[in-house]
């Protein structure tokens, strides 16, 4: 009876889990976009230049397997690092017009963690 209910939990939990969708294309990297239309103009006037180009040394914009480290180290922390800047990242991330809120939908969209439930 205990290894019967074992394996249904294993099972159920691995139902929950959801895989790790592959990193874009170039392409499909440059095409991509915040929903929101004020979001979508500062992603597109600051974070985008870095973050759809490879090569940047900037985790790509939906590159879980990328972004997946940076985002266990907590939302704070890559807020900071995207308002002080961190590392190569200039400070504000070049984001002139951007204020917390704005940073913290922007990491979420480049992240691919827009739901909370990822």
């Amino acid at each position: 009876m205990r290894v019967l209910v074992a394996l249904v939990l294993v099972a159920g939990l691995a139902a929950c889990s959801k895989p790790v969708p592959p990193a874009p294309t170039p392409e499909q990297a440059l095409a991509l976009a915040p929903a929101d239309p004020h979001l979508a103009t500062l992603y597109g006037e600051s974070c985008k230049a870095c973050h759809a180009i490879p090569g940047t040394g900037a985790p790509l914009v939906h590159d879980r397997k990328a972004w997946d480290p940076r985002w266990k180290q907590g939302e704070a922390v890559l807020l900071d690092h995207s308002i002080q800047g961190f590392q190569a990242m200039p400070a504000g991330g070049q984001c002139v017009a951007c204020n917390p809120d704005d940073f913290k939908a922007l990491i979420r969209f480049m992240a691919g963690r827009e739901d909370p439930a990822t």
